[in-house]
Parts: structure tokens; C-alpha cells; sequence
């Protein structure tokens, strides 16, 4: 098995062994992730950032698998992101105006009638949990005050992060998704970026 760099005798300990170590989250406990069997750049992380997006609010860019929540300075903290198989079917503007924590989960009328013999039998829903595809925390997007039933949530599938494998939503590994969930405000505004839009990092750091 390779060594890892800090597990080197005297090497200083990556700043992703806590960020993405193993915690009691309330009822649940959100197992560590192996980060090193990651992509790095799907790893959490403080990036240039180009763009008229206030502070506060989150850009998601569908064609490269990123979420940035936008700081102060022309800069913001870059998160991995598994989208849809066919990208993030949304495009363009939206607001947060629910957060949730373990959130329940209830399958879209259009999943049901697509598998049937998968989802039927969650018409009532599905409490959180460590088994919930919602994962640890969900972050609910309005558009014109409706729900578009898109969601920013978290998942313990590490490795679908950069991949366009889920059912259509944006999912963060969930160590991401509760530091986003603390971060964010009710009212914040997401930018969705059409599928192919240009790169909002610095060249050096995409």
C-alpha cells in the first residue's frame, strides 16, 4: 500500500484529514472519507474566483463538476459536485430559500412512473438518515418563489463526485455539504452556468 505524504515520520498532517474525517452529526455519524483516492481538484478549497456574483452567493458549473460559494476579495471556496447524467438540467437563476438537516426525502411523480418497482413504495417518503440520497444536508432551490425541485445536497458516494451519475440534482460529499450548509444564508442567490460556460477560476488554478 503507498504511503501517504502524511504519513511520513515528521511530514505535516494534510489539511483534509480533518476535513474529511469521520463526526457525530447530531443522531448520525458521517464516516470519514478516503480523500486520497480522490481527484484533488474535487477536494475542497479556497480558489481565484471571476464574476459579478455578490458574496454569499453560490455559482454551480455543471460541465466541470464545481460548486463555489463566493467570498469577499475575487475569491471562493470551491467544492467537487456529482451532477445529472445529462449535466444539471437546470439552468440560470434560483434562490435558497429552505435548508434542512437529514432531510427527508420524497422521489419526484416523474421518478416513480420511470421505476416503479424502485421508488413506488416511497411515495410517503423517506426520513433522513445514513441511507437517505439526500445525504447529511439539503439546500432547497426557488425560482419566483415555487419550488424547482432541484436541491444541493450531500452524499456518502465519494466517488460520484466530478461524475455525472446522479438523478439530476447537485451532490457534495457530505463533510462538503454541511460546511456549504453553514455557510449559506436563507434568500441566497445560485447561478447556474450553462453546460460548456467558461471557466470562473484563474487558468492556473482550474
Amino acid at each position: 500500500m503507498p504511503v501517504r505524504p502524511e504519513d511520513s515520520v515528521g511530514a505535516a498532517p494534510s489539511p483534509y484529514a480533518s476535513m474529511y474525517a469521520g463526526v457525530q452529526d447530531g443522531p448520525f455519524f458521517i464516516p470519514a472519507v478516503d480523500y486520497a483516492r480522490l481527484d484533488p481538484r474535487y477536494l475542497r478549497q479556497m480558489v481565484p474566483f471571476v464574476g459579478y456574483e455578490e458574496p454569499g452567493s453560490i455559482v454551480v458549473d455543471p460541465s466541470r463538476c464545481f460548486l463555489y460559494f463566493v467570498m469577499e476579495g475575487g475569491q471562493a471556496i470551491r467544492y467537487g459536485c456529482g451532477v445529472g447524467k445529462a449535466g444539471f438540467e437546470y439552468e440560470g437563476e434560483a434562490e435558497i430559500l429552505r435548508k434542512a438537516e437529514w432531510p427527508r426525502w420524497t422521489p419526484t411523480p416523474d421518478m416513480i412512473a420511470r421505476e416503479p418497482e424502485k421508488y413506488a413504495h416511497l411515495t410517503a417518503g423517506m426520513d433522513g438518515g445514513p441511507d437517505n440520497p439526500l445525504g447529511a444536508r439539503a439546500l432547497y432551490l426557488f425560482r419566483n418563489g415555487e419550488d424547482t425541485l432541484y436541491r444541493i445536497h450531500g452524499s456518502q458516494e465519494a466517488y460520484s463526485i466530478g461524475k455525472a451519475v446522479s438523478s439530476g440534482c447537485v451532490r457534495l460529499i457530505n463533510q462538503d455539504v454541511v460546511d456549504l450548509h453553514l455557510r449559506v444564508g436563507i434568500g441566497a442567490r445560485v447561478t447556474v452556468l450553462p453546460y460548456g460556460a467558461e471557466d470562473r477560476t484563474a487558468p492556473w488554478m482550474a
